[in-house]
């Protein structure tokens, strides 16, 4: 059993989706979200679109850091990181603008302050704000923040986006098909909207990331912080301190703060993209759970994925797996590892894509191909410097 199962968590969420299967899956199968007649005004050529999502275990990496710094500013992080999770989804299905968010903050008020809340709802608003100004425009809500001490151990920041769209620019992934490239958008580096450098680590594996890297003097300090039950070997079994550097192009950065990078958003790209490509766009994928293999679970018929351009893996993940000794099948398997989303579409529009990726100080390039599938099944081949992972599905 892998260490990410013995934690109890799972980056294919086999439970919850035989949890779901019995539920209306909404008017597209294969779209990345679940997209509904237009319940809202009735009106047969729009469509409404809600998604939900948040920072995960991410919110804790904040509290141990803003415990061991005092700095309340990594919580804005935070806040990003429930948004961008929420709206990088709704992105796939071509939905970039007019959207509705509505926050909520579960929080063990003994633990968790006012000074925390007031940072996360203010940085909110100012995320909003920035995206505002590249066409993107997110309607602040409010929401529910309640003192549940007894359900979480700390805090838990969440978030509910909704949209009604117009039905034809909607991307559903029923265009997916051979002979399609895969565009890949890097999750690391410093976006022009961006204000310091991301690890591109996103708000997925943060519990093999904390457990991973983090030194057991956490454990010791913080018991509040992880599972009880879970055993010793699998806690805090790292060898870093938050405060711990790297050198990342000559530039010394904290491990807090390269595991707390906030989320990149692709919203100032994809708003560009669908305005400039969306008749060449056959679908889009976020790589969020699942990592490199997510693509699989929305391909509208059998089909084979050959990914053999990938990124060389930043910085943060290559800590992770030193920390960890984890395979590169889990490693492909649970994290981005380098790209978080991915545009399938012809070569000629591929190109084009990138050059608009490079303006917005975001590298791109064609990461893999859509190939005829085997035997009648899908599946999924990773090539790089680390040889051969292959997926069946």
């Amino acid at each position: 059993m892998s260490l990410y199962a013995q934690r109890g968590v799972s980056a294919q969420k086999e439970e919850v989706h035989q949890a779901i299967q019995k539920l209306d899956q909404g008017l597209y199968a294969h779209a990345f979200c679940k997209i509904y007649p237009d319940f809202l005004c009735n009106d047969p050529a729009w469509v409404n679109i809600m998604h939900a999502d948040g920072a995960g275990t991410k919110s804790i990496l904040a509290y141990l850091y803003w415990k061991e710094t005092g700095d309340l500013s990594v919580w804005k992080g935070i806040a990003q990181d429930a948004v961008a999770m929420n709206l990088d989804d709704l992105l796939c299905v071509g939905v970039t603008d007019q959207l509705l968010f509505s926050s909520t903050i579960d929080r063990n008020k003994l633990l968790i302050n006012g000074d925390i809340l007031e940072a996360i709802i203010n940085g909110t608003q100012e995320f909003f704000d920035t995206l505002k100004t590249y066409g993107v425009n997110i309607h602040y809500l409010g929401g529910e923040t309640a003192d549940v001490g007894d359900v979480v151990r700390t805090v838990a920041v969440n978030g509910t986006m909704t949209s009604r769209w117009p039905k034809n620019k909607l991307i559903t992934n029923d265009l997916i098909a051979e002979g399609d490239v895969i565009v890949g958008f890097a999750s690391a580096g410093k976006a022009n909207y961006e204000t310091e450098y991301n690890s591109g680590l996103g708000s997925n594996g943060l519990t093999s990331a904390r457990h991973d890297v983090l030194d057991k003097m956490y454990a010791r300090q913080y018991p509040e912080s992880f599972e009880p039950k879970l055993q010793d070997k699998v806690v805090y079994i790292g060898k870093n301190k938050m405060s711990d550097t790297i050198n990342i192009g000559g530039n010394y950065i904290s491990i807090g703060k390269l595991l707390l990078s906030p989320t990149r958003t692709y919203a100032p790209l994809m708003r560009q993209l669908l305005d400039a490509h969306f008749d060449q766009i056959h679908g889009v994928i976020h790589c969020s759970g699942g990592g490199q293999t997510k693509c699989m679970k929305y391909l509208p018929k059998p089909l084979h994925i050959v990914k053999d351009n990938l990124f060389t893996p930043p910085p943060v993940f290559e800590l992770i797996r030193e920390n960890s000794g984890a395979d590169w099948r889990e490693m492909y398997q649970v994290f981005n590892m380098g790209h978080r989303l991915e545009i399938f579409t012809n070569e000629a529009t591929a190109n084009s894509m990138i050059e608009t990726a490079a303006s917005l100080g975001i590298e791109a390039q064609i990461v893999g191909r859509v190939e005829a599938a085997n035997a009648g099944h899908s599946s999924l081949l990773l090539k790089g410097s680390f040889g051969e992972v292959s997926y069946q599905y």
